[in-house]
């Protein structure tokens, strides 16, 4: 898509500023326990404000009571939809989610019903990124109960054409720092190390500075057996990246020792992956200009995953 036919289309998105996406929403639930408990064990959130007696809603849940599921909501305004396809048509068949913000005026708690609308918010100019140039649409949502503004989502997507990029490019590298620099360390020597907490003894994955359970700041290291469990995973198609060939599995990776990581299941083919299947992790070495990079994946024990 040449640069003068993405200019040209700048005005026409800028129009669908301020228009509403969605209207008089109803969320399919009132906030309830149930969900409440299912949401705390998958991010693993053991605070006694959402479990114990008088619970209340963990705050990062506000998307979650105003989501239609597969069968979507009544009150859609097609604006979004209608804002979408002019980018279609213009070339920016991409998209990807960029990041949200939310903010929180008040606890949710089990009983409340809650009503959202959406409104399109912004739509940048064009950018030109990486994966190809664009716009940047950010969408927000205000949550209320009985008329009153409990929380607003905002969330904001790149809707970009896509740049085709030359075949073997380079791995991409982990970001490393001070608090996970152990980590790849230890990677770098075929060890897959987990942060232990030398007050509670807690294990934990990613390394951070300090212990999420007790608040201790010292601790020291255990090395993992490798092997676990696919806890969950999903199937990348698109967008493509470079040094990636689509589709291939992510998954969410148990370890024996309890903690959870992400990274690329191999050994079977992407639809075979499932929950629940054995793996062992391995390593990998990658040679670039930058020299060599190791990185774990996790390989399904042999005779799974092949029926």
């Amino acid at each position: 898509m040449a640069g003068a036919a993405l200019d040209g289309l700048g005005a026409r998105l800028k129009a669908y500023e301020g228009r509403p996406a969605a209207v008089a929403g109803v969320g399919k639930d009132p906030v309830n326990a149930p969900m409440i408990r299912h949401w705390c064990e998958a991010m693993g959130d053991t605070n006694p404000a959402y479990l114990g007696p008088d619970p209340i809603a963990p705050p990062t849940m506000l998307q979650a009571w105003t989501m239609g599921g597969l069968s979507g909501h009544q009150g859609r305004t097609g604006a979004y939809d209608e804002l979408l396809s002019l980018l279609d048509a213009s070339g920016c068949t991409a998209v990807v989610a960029t990041d949200c913000e939310q903010e929180y005026l008040r606890p949710l708690r089990p009983g409340d019903q809650v009503t959202f609308d959406s409104v399109i918010e912004s739509v940048s100019g064009r950018k030109t990124t990486k994966l190809g140039a664009g716009y940047f649409v950010t969408t927000r949502t205000d949550v209320r109960v009985g008329g009153d503004l409990v929380g607003t989502h905002r969330f904001r997507i790149l809707k970009y054409a896509p740049v085709r990029h030359e075949p073997q490019a380079p791995r991409p590298r982990p970001v490393v720092g001070r608090d996970n620099a152990g980590f790849w360390q230890g990677v770098a020597e075929h060890r897959l190390l987990i942060q232990r907490c030398t007050d509670c003894g807690t294990l934990r994955h990613p390394w951070l500075p300090g212990c999420n359970g007790c608040g201790c700041l010292d601790w020291d290291t255990v090395e993992a057996s490798g092997e676990g469990t696919v806890y969950s995973y999903v199937v990348m198609h698109h967008p493509p990246f470079p040094a990636f060939d689509p589709p291939y599995a992510v998954g969410l990776i148990e370890l024996a020792e309890g903690v959870r990581l992400v990274s690329n299941v191999v050994g079977v083919p992407y639809d075979k992956v499932r929950i629940g299947l054995p793996v062992r992790v391995e390593f990998r070495t990658y040679e670039d200009a930058d020299g060599a990079l190791v990185l774990p994946v996790f390989r399904v024990v042999e005779g799974e995953g092949e029926a």
